[in-house]
């Protein structure tokens, strides 16, 4: 299908402004440039009811975490909460580029939501992304009177390496490592860091945001040894068994390389007796969520994922 009128401006965008590809710069650089179009590409950050940046122990130290509420919600009240994973491929992304996403998806969900700055590749390589993940959800969950959440109520969610990293968090619940959360909000999530070869990654070769070319970038800075990349911990699509997770919200794009392999993760879901809502948007590409002021179909995915959150909640 043909791509988005808006995602086709941010190409414009991007080639007009002679903007390099990330797999052409080093870490730091990639940092500074995903930093720095935040503003362009994002709408305005919307007024939340309360932000609090906060900490919590971690394996190498404190990390960072960024609690929002929603409008409208009752100061008094024990939430429901998504702790949010975010994207970058394990080596871009911080609290800042995903602030005005998170304060949306506060909003939408009329909940809380928590974002986890987890540590960032390849100055911390796989499993810190992960072990960072689950020491904020064990401290969520334990912290959860002193937070204002209802720890029955909480899920965990994030786009690309977040989502790979929720769908790992949702494993590792299930097999009683973290406490188990109650759902999994997967946005364009990487299931298999040993894959590859899937067809999405040969229509997805230049001009994009992610091309197969930068994803393979990020992968081996996250996950330099390639014998590492078939641990269900980096793949979560090769876990032996994908029975018993958290149910799940799935949503793929077509212009992007990882969409058959978010596809391949929501039919096993299916096909395992994991409930699921597998949403393709189909004329849309990789990481566009983080560009709703050119593209503003981002946050009507945004409201539709909140929506599927909000039902699991039981929330009108």
């Amino acid at each position: 299908m043909p791509l988005d009128p808006g995602a086709q401006s941010v190409l414009d965008l991007i080639r007009d402004s002679g903007r390099p590809a990330l797999h052409t710069l080093t870490p730091d650089q990639a940092r500074e440039v995903s930093t720095a179009s935040t503003p362009i590409l994002q709408p305005d950050p919307p007024d939340v009811a309360e932000v609090e940046d906060l900490a919590c122990p971690g394996p190498a130290g404190p990390i960072g975490l960024r609690r929002y509420r929603g409008l409208g919600t009752d100061p008094a009240a024990a939430l429901p909460c998504l702790v949010f994973i975010h994207g970058g491929g394990w080596v871009i992304g911080s609290l800042y580029t995903y602030d005005q996403l998170c304060r949306s998806l506060a909003n939408h969900l009329g909940a809380c939501v928590i974002s986890v700055d987890y540590r960032l590749a390849p100055e911390h390589r796989f499993p810190a992304a992960v072990d960072d993940c689950a020491a904020a959800l064990r401290f969520i969950n334990a912290a959860a009177a002193a937070l204002r959440i209802d720890p029955s109520r909480i899920a965990v969610g994030g786009d690309s390496a977040g989502g790979n990293l929720s769908a790992v968090l949702a494993l590792m619940g299930r097999d009683g490592s973290v406490p188990a959360p109650g759902f999994q909000l997967l946005l364009y999530p990487a299931t298999d860091l040993a894959g590859g070869t899937r067809a999405s990654y040969d229509r997805c070769i230049d001009g994009y945001p992610l091309t197969s070319a930068t994803m393979r970038w990020f992968i081996d800075h996250y996950l330099p040894e390639a014998e590492t990349r078939i641990d269900w911990r980096a793949s979560p699509l090769r876990a032996a068994s994908l029975a018993g997770v958290a149910p799940a919200f799935v949503m793929t794009c077509g212009h992007d390389p990882l969409c058959d392999e978010g596809i391949a993760f929501a039919e096993r879901l299916d096909v395992e007796g994991v409930a699921v809502t597998h949403l393709h948007v189909a004329n849309q590409m990789h990481a566009y969520l983080t560009m709703g002021r050119l593209i503003p179909t981002s946050d009507l995915t945004l409201r539709q994922a909140a929506a599927a959150l909000r039902a699991h909640w039981g929330v009108g």
